[in-house]
């Protein structure tokens, strides 16, 4: 515990790293209903580090319609999320934290792996007993592999809607 730290400082700081874990687990088990669970109504994603554009307001069921489609159509992926940093301040926290995110599809023209490296900010709200996240930013500092395996992914998810 941290000083002037009470119990339920720490089961907030427990349930707010929970809940950003199971945003990366839900994602790499394919358990897209359960995924939605960990989101505020809306949430503002912001990868723009990666993809560029503006940040996005989006719904639990607009994020899992974009991750399970695009992510869904790669073999595997890994999301590792460690070295939580939690502030709280009433109801509402930010937790950031250092990620690795390893994505596999079998590809006979290039590398089968393309794994990024970088920071998430978490910002969540308190909604009853649970911790729910209303923003993401990722921050992406580094990758290595194969940097074309989003759009190939893409590309055979449009192959396949036709």
């Amino acid at each position: 515990m941290l000083p002037n730290e009470s119990v339920s400082d720490l089961a907030d700081r427990v349930a707010i790293v929970e809940t950003c874990t199971r945003m990366a687990w839900h994602t790499d088990q394919r358990e897209w209903d359960r995924l939605a669970e960990v989101f505020a109504d809306i949430v503002t994603l912001d990868y723009t580090s990666l993809n560029g554009g503006e940040p996005a307001d989006l719904t639990p069921a607009q994020i899992v319609g974009a991750w399970s489609g695009l992510l869904g159509a790669l073999d595997a992926t890994q999301h590792l999320i460690t070295n939580h940093l939690v502030a709280v301040t009433g109801d509402v926290a930010v937790c950031t934290a250092s990620f690795q995110a390893t994505h596999r599809l079998a590809n006979p023209f290039g590398s089968p792996l393309w794994t990024l490296g970088g920071t998430y900010r978490f910002d969540l709200v308190r909604a009853g007993a649970a911790w729910l996240i209303r923003g993401v930013v990722m921050t992406a500092t580094w990758a290595d592999g194969n940097k074309d395996l989003l759009a190939i992914a893409s590309a055979k998810l449009e192959e396949n809607a036709t």
